[in-house]
């Protein structure tokens, strides 16, 4: 070989590698999101879920990529969905706020870590071993929803003292969450000398369905269930609540805030907040075995007086003097 070939092709070695090394260095981890709904629903939530990241020092465009996956409220496609974003080698897999979402990123892969935001027990749902522990590649944030069920009821009840008969909202298509809210509100109801009648919706169409059904039942009440496509839908559920002339209570302060009569739970904004923080900080190395599944303790009660005037009902002094918040 000549010289001056040989210096060449060392040349090119030389020019090469510092090229590649910088195209490493450069590289930006990449979070996939999976989500149940719409990105125009999440708006709100994608604004939390970007604010818990830049807590951490991360920045979407600047030091790390997202992928989304929208299921647009159908969750026989969130499998599928969380398939590509596997394929896709994301370096952490997010499903915050939805059950169906969480257990489909599981099914996925036992590599990839995995940040979740569920509104019932991760245990009893098979996603972690041990809150304290995770153990495996999944972690994130649980309020426990389904224990705020007995309390949403006796706060209907207070409201509503001559109801004999409250109707549950469930969605058919999340019988991990339904079926063990459905459980535990007709138990919390035993007690109490109260029906239920048990509503299902998994559709916008199967809300007229299931409000239309509310006068022929006599119901006193409605508990609209914890579920992400519910949760997505507060405005839509609030105008259905008054125009059926029924007393509702759901879990987020979004549905009184949109004119529903009453919420008690915690605060979605901030679960998609911490859902943002703890998929930083796998970012950053930590993994999801050595971070617990955080459980919410804030609840709050949200009180609408301008729908409890419409609905002709007489908010008790002593609830009101409880609200975390009253709506005028």
């Amino acid at each position: 070989m000549r010289r001056r070939e040989f210096l060449g092709i060392v040349g090119g070695i030389t020019v090469a590698w510092p090229l590649a090394a910088r195209s490493q260095q450069t590289a930006m981890p990449t979070i996939g999101y999976l989500g149940s709904e719409t990105p125009e629903l999440w708006a709100g939530r994608l604004r939390a879920f970007r604010q818990g990241l830049s807590e951490t020092g991360y920045v979407e465009g600047r030091n790390v990529a997202i992928e989304y996956r929208w299921a647009e409220g159908k969750n026989d496609r969130l499998a599928a969905l969380a398939a590509d974003l596997v394929r896709r080698q994301v370096t952490v897999l997010t499903a915050p706020g939805s059950t169906p979402a969480a257990l489909a990123a599981k099914a996925a892969t036992a590599t990839i870590p995995i940040v979740f935001y569920v509104g019932g027990d991760p245990i009893a749902l098979g996603l972690v071993a041990s809150l304290a522990r995770p153990s495996g590649n999944l972690t994130g944030i649980c309020n426990l929803s389904l224990e705020l069920g007995s309390k949403q009821l006796e706060l209907l009840h207070e409201l509503v003292p001559t109801a004999t008969t409250i109707a549950l909202l469930i969605n058919p298509t999340d019988p991990a969450l339904a079926e063990t809210q459905l459980r535990d509100m007709q138990a919390a109801a035993r007690t109490r000398g109260l029906q239920v009648h048990v509503l299902r919706a998994s559709t916008e169409r199967d809300f007229e369905t299931a409000f239309a059904s509310l006068a022929q039942l006599q119901v006193g009440g409605l508990v609209i269930g914890t579920n992400t496509f519910f949760n997505s839908r507060n405005e839509q559920l609030a105008v259905l609540a008054l125009r059926h002339r029924v007393s509702a209570i759901h879990q987020f302060r979004e549905f009184a805030a949109a004119g529903g009569l009453m919420s008690y739970g915690g605060n979605l904004t901030e679960f998609h907040r911490l859902a943002g923080v703890y998929t930083g900080r796998i970012l950053k190395g930590d993994k999801p075995a050595d971070l617990p599944v955080q459980q919410s303790s804030k609840v709050e009660l949200v009180v609408n007086l301008k729908s409890a005037k419409a609905l002709g009902i007489t908010v008790p002094p002593t609830l009101l003097a409880r609200a975390d918040e009253v709506i005028e």
